[in-house]
């Protein structure tokens, strides 16, 4: 069975939804405009509402007509980022700073053309959740969402997510059982010296050099302190000090993330920095301060929903597009608190481009919204009966 024709024949519809909600992106929280659209068009639909779950986010509830059965949760996530746009497509951002660069904006549509579909054919059993979360991109939505009782008000079976992929060639999608994507910490370190004259160093203690020093002395931990056979990285992505050429200045700020795919790595990392940073405030005589937070949790895919999403995938894109062989990305997900709570699978889907996500000219390609939505209506369809 290749992409449904009932979701392709909308498919028109869902390219407007798309490039609407790309041209008026909200970031975490933010996601007021997008939200309320969700809600109107479900509503329409005839599929029950609830808004305001984690501030922002939005969850329909549709029950078969086919009898009893289990109840299957889609989730998608509806942010942008703090990104300007460079693409001059005719549906560019038209907010300044802020651009639909990771696809969320697909991802919104595509469960939107699942829950249409599955709501003009309701002969399937169960019960279909549709999960609209906000703040994916590091603020912690699924958290929110989690902690504001999603699955205690709206109990799922399963629960099931997707990512477009312009890696993959068009028509690929992959799933497979296991760690798929990393689990992920912000740090910042604050180092906190002595001014003095740019002329007197001696006068001072320079959070400068001791931040070049901890910088460098930081990259050991993966290659030195880490089990070569547990994958992690440490980047240091923002560094700050100074406002002046002839100042050393009383501060300097290190910032950047940590991966890794089991706790006792990220554990190691953690202890390692910390240990580290006390040796460089020692030796430079000045004050480190280190905090480190974790954002996203390890996302694991569970053995049977795996195999059963990438069954449905073969449906679609044919067998041999389904790629199963186990290939872990270290980019998060926090639809892995998701999947911590309620068994499940995160899928891949191939499109044409080649831009990654969370570049200012990445371009989502609208010729995956049927098949998104196709393979994501056809889990409800196989998995919620049981």
């Amino acid at each position: 069975m290749p992409v449904l024709p009932q979701i392709d024949a909308f498919k028109n519809d869902l390219t407007a939804i798309r490039r609407d909600l790309h041209a008026h992106p909200e970031i975490g929280f933010e996601e007021v405009r997008t939200a309320g659209i969700v809600a109107d068009k479900l509503r329409s639909w005839g599929v029950e509402v609830h808004t305001g779950i984690g501030t922002t986010g939005v969850v329909g509830v549709l029950k078969g007509e086919g009898g009893p059965g289990r109840r299957i949760g889609l989730r998608a996530d509806m942010d942008a980022l703090p990104i300007q746009e460079i693409t001059n497509l005719p549906w560019r951002s038209t907010v300044a700073g802020k651009m639909h660069a990771c696809g969320h904006d697909g991802h919104t549509t595509m469960l939107l053309g699942a829950a249409r579909y599955l709501a003009e054919n309701r002969g399937f059993n169960g019960t279909a959740i549709f999960v609209f979360q906000p703040a994916e991109e590091g603020l912690g939505g699924a958290r929110r969402m989690i902690a504001e009782d999603l699955f205690g008000r709206f109990p799922c079976d399963e629960i099931y997510g997707l990512h477009n992929a312009p890696n993959l060639d068009p028509g690929q999608i992959s799933v497979f059982p296991g760690a798929a994507m990393a689990g992920a910490d912000f740090f910042d370190i604050r180092i906190t010296g002595k001014g003095s004259h740019g002329a007197m160093p001696h006068m001072g203690r320079d959070p400068v050099m001791a931040a070049m020093s901890l910088a460098a002395a930081l990259q050991t931990i993966v290659s030195r302190n880490a089990d070569p056979r547990e994958a992690a990285v440490l980047s240091i992505t923002q560094i700050h000090a100074g406002s002046a050429y002839n100042v050393i200045p009383e501060e300097a700020v290190l910032a950047g993330t940590i991966r890794t795919f089991t706790e006792e790595t990220g554990e190691l990392v953690r202890q390692r920095m910390r240990e580290i940073a006390a040796g460089t405030a020692a030796t430079f005589g000045i004050s480190i301060d280190v905090d480190i937070r974790n954002i996203f949790n390890v996302l694991v895919n569970h053995d049977i929903p795996a195999q059963a999403m990438a069954e449905v995938a073969a449906e679609i894109v044919g067998t041999p597009n389904v790629l199963t062989e186990p290939k872990a990305m270290m980019g998060s997900e926090d639809f892995a608190d998701m999947l911590r709570v309620v068994p499940g699978a995160y899928a891949w889907v191939g499109h044409a481009g080649d831009v990654p996500v969370h570049n200012p000219a990445y371009v989502l390609d609208d010729g995956i919204l049927p098949v998104g939505a196709s393979l994501l209506a056809r889990i409800v369809e196989t998995r919620a009966a049981g």
